[in-house]
């Protein structure tokens, strides 16, 4: 059975880090490329970073450049999101998505075959 397992969410004051873990099973591994999106309340699910498997390439939404930071470890399965620098507005649940598809589109969900539960971040100002 396909899973990814989220880790890493919490509290914390803006200007703070945390690290997000994405853990996927070895089905899940055989896949192009792992993503984070997040969803706010009231809003849509919004895409976050995202980074191959293979050559380790990395995409980024505008406003986390420079702040937020995707990493993978082949040997653990895992893929990492290091934010730095956090902002109320990074308010969310964080979720790991795994793409099959080798197409360049990694910031459109549908793109995305299989998700994890979530995690929720929250930045108090």
């Amino acid at each position: 059975q396909v899973q990814l397992v989220e880790s890493g969410g919490g509290l914390v004051q803006a200007g703070g880090s945390l690290r997000l873990s994405c853990v996927a099973s070895e089905r899940t591994f055989s896949s192009h490329a792992m993503a984070w999106f997040r969803q706010a309340p009231g809003k849509e699910r919004e895409f976050v970073a995202a980074i191959t498997w293979s050559r380790g390439y990395t995409y980024y939404r505008d406003s986390v450049k420079g702040r937020f930071t995707i990493s993978r470890d082949n040997a653990k399965n895992t893929v990492y999101l290091q934010m730095n620098s956090l902002k109320p507005e990074d308010t969310a649940v964080y979720y790991c998505a795994s793409k099959f598809s080798n197409s360049n589109i990694y910031r459109n969900p549908n793109e995305y075959n299989y998700w994890g539960q979530g995690t929720q971040v929250t930045v108090s100002s």
